[in-house]
């Protein structure tokens, strides 16, 4: 047995009616800021299904660049930075082998291997390398990554929904300015039947 729920529908043709129903109270522009609110509606819904088409790009977007780096070991030949200067990017000599086989050296940098600050000459630390065999930052975490693309997401939609609130109160104040001078004009038609003046 199919059982509707009786407070849906009657939402929907009470919305319905208030948009479309014919009634002596309701003005031309009540209609239209009834209009306008359904489109805005419409509109923040799109701006949700966007953002999240975004968040789910950046996310996609950050496992392709973190998909084709190989971890790897490296050997310092100088003295790591001391540390302590927070901020600046600090260098030093390694040699790193190759996942494949084989070796080469050039510079690491507190950016592409943190641990080299405070290591000594002849320690090993690890690097991650991108698929030349260079050196890279290392790949964030993968909750780093789901955050991050939560909060991209999130701010487009928190933006669209900000500039279409502020739509709509600038829509409500043209309208309600608009209600103002008909009834202004109403009441100076109406008024002088209504007092008595001598």
């Amino acid at each position: 047995m199919n059982v509707k729920a009786p407070g849906a529908t009657n939402r929907v043709s009470r919305l319905a009616r208030w948009l479309t129903g014919r009634n002596a109270l309701r003005r031309p522009v009540d209609r239209v800021e009834g209009a306008v609110l359904v489109a805005l509606s419409a509109a923040f819904l799109a701006a949700v299904a966007i953002a999240c088409l975004f968040g789910t790009h950046i996310y996609h977007g950050q496992r392709a660049a973190t998909a084709g780096l190989r971890p790897a070991s490296a050997v310092l030949l100088q003295d790591g930075p001391a540390g302590g200067s927070l901020g600046r990017v600090e260098q030093t000599e390694a040699r790193w082998f190759l996942p494949g086989g084989g070796e080469r050296s050039g510079v690491v940098t507190t950016e592409t291997a943190p641990d080299i600050v405070g290591a000594a000459a002849g320690d090993r630390i690890s690097v991650w390398l991108n698929r030349s065999g260079q050196p890279v930052a290392p790949p964030a975490d993968q909750t780093l990554m789901i955050i991050y693309a939560l909060t991209a997401g999130a701010a487009v939609a928190a933006l669209a929904g900000m500039t279409l609130a502020l739509t709509y109160t600038l829509c409500r104040h043209a309208l309600d300015r608009r209600r103002l001078v008909a009834w202004e004009s109403a009441w100076n038609r109406t008024g002088p039947s209504w007092t008595t003046r001598r």
